[in-house]
């Protein structure tokens, strides 16, 4: 299928949720059509392992997933997964740090 000047140029005006993406979550998704949609071969180009690399596409369709929806990511969420995803913090610590805030955030719930 091709589209003419015009009906590109009203596409691109669409919201279109993948035009909400990061630029390195984009990256990710130009690598993956690269690679044919292998994960194995996304490893191989991130020099990552094969389960960082599919914690890193599963938060990815997460996020598409709730763009979709219509829903946007928690925000302290994304930076958890981000800084475990660098190696900045341990899971284990992004686990209490999570688990302290989804406290606090029903405490607020609850006091309203």
């Amino acid at each position: 299928m091709t589209f003419s000047e015009t009906e590109r140029e009203s596409r691109s005006t669409v919201n279109h949720p993948l035009f909400s993406l990061t630029e390195e979550e984009l990256d990710v998704v130009q690598q993956l059509v690269l690679a044919s949609g292998s994960l194995k071969e996304l490893a191989r180009v991130y020099q990552v392992s094969y389960p960082t690399i599919r914690a890193k596409v599963d938060r990815l369709i997460e996020r598409v997933q709730k763009m979709v929806e219509g829903t946007t990511p928690d925000p302290m969420m994304q930076l958890l997964a981000n800084l475990v995803e660098r190696g900045e913090i341990t899971v284990s610590a992004a686990r209490s740090v999570r688990d302290l805030y989804r406290q606090k955030m029903e405490q607020q719930k609850e006091s309203i």
